[in-house]
């Protein structure tokens, strides 16, 4: 089985098997980040030079996203560190996102019609998502061009996550992502579809979080 099914099927199996799953109609969310990460180049031609491979360690960033219902579209920027700026890596993704929740609480009793049940104490994070990506290798400037970007990438990416919810609307926690990318290098000179500039690489990042997440049920 090859590792984008494996990724699939891991993720849908541990999203049948969580129950209670909150869903809500509409919700916000902004996280701060901060890691490490890693990865490799597994095939192709320029696997030697993959963009996890140079650009790993410590990691910190930000995600901004929304969400409908299950579906949910989010951009994530991280910037690579060894105590000089080494990558920075932008992706923008779209896929679907289940928050369980830990520790319900029920309401007390002789509670009033209407009053709200506290909120739960933890949450479990199960989500699995497909999207585009840019890293480069060097501090961005904006306007971003493409002599700024070193590596672009097709991904798909699971991620497993849990955390304490400190009150309605901001929680910590770590998440744990898992993606494989199908990528190309690019730059000046570098012509994408020669299969010497194109490689698989698989990735992975431990990541604390603060997040936020403003929703209507």
């Amino acid at each position: 089985m090859s590792l984008r099914l494996t990724l699939v099927s891991t993720a849908l199996a541990l999203t049948a098997a969580a129950t209670p799953a909150a869903a809500d109609v509409f919700s916000l969310r902004a996280e701060i980040h901060g890691g490490g990460a890693g990865g490799t180049g597994v095939a192709g031609g320029a696997k030697a030079h993959a963009f996890s491979t140079g650009a790993r360690g410590a990691t910190y960033g930000a995600l901004v996203g929304a969400e409908i219902l299950f579906l949910d579209a989010w951009v994530e920027h991280h910037q690579y560190t060894d105590g000089a700026l080494i990558g920075t890596w932008t992706q923008f993704m779209t896929g679907f996102d289940v928050d369980i929740d830990l520790g319900k609480q029920p309401l007390l009793p002789g509670a009033k019609k209407g009053t709200k049940a506290p909120r739960p104490k933890g949450y479990a994070e199960v989500g699995l998502g497909l999207g585009f990506g840019l890293g480069t290798g060097q501090q961005v400037m904006l306007p971003l061009d493409n002599a700024q970007v070193t590596d672009k990438a097709f991904l798909i990416e699971a991620k497993l996550g849990a955390g304490y919810n400190l009150n309605r609307v901001m929680s910590v926690g770590f998440s744990l992502p898992l993606s494989f990318g199908y990528m190309f290098k690019s730059g000046p000179g570098i012509v994408a579809n020669d299969d010497n500039n194109q490689y698989q690489a698989v990735s992975a990042a431990l990541m604390l979080n603060l997040r936020f997440n403003l929703k209507a049920k």
